[in-house]
């Protein structure tokens, strides 16, 4: 993609943003490094490479699933405003 001088100063506009022709200058050969830098990016062949979903092989250390806590589900229910078959009962929000 090919970004002109006059592309900067109208992405700067419609930013809001106070851009004089030095900093134009400036920001589009930053944009320009940018996009060849994508554009290198891009031309990486990938096709055999497996997507990861952490740039590390790393795996989480898992606890063991057990139960800590002792069930206090009826002195809880039995403070509750309302409670219907083991259920809290609550006021409708959305009609």
């Amino acid at each position: 993609m090919a970004l002109t001088l006059d592309d900067v100063k109208r992405v700067a506009h419609l930013a809001r943003i106070a851009i004089n022709d030095e900093e134009a200058r400036a920001t589009h050969a930053q944009l320009g490094g940018i996009f060849d830098l994508i554009a290198q990016m891009e031309a990486v062949d990938i096709s055999g490479i497996e997507p990861m979903s952490h740039a590390q092989d790393v795996v989480q250390r898992l606890r063991d699933d057990a139960v800590t806590e002792t069930n206090q589900r009826e002195p809880f229910q039995a403070v509750a405003p309302q409670v219907d078959a083991g259920l809290y009962l609550v006021p409708r929000v959305i009609e």
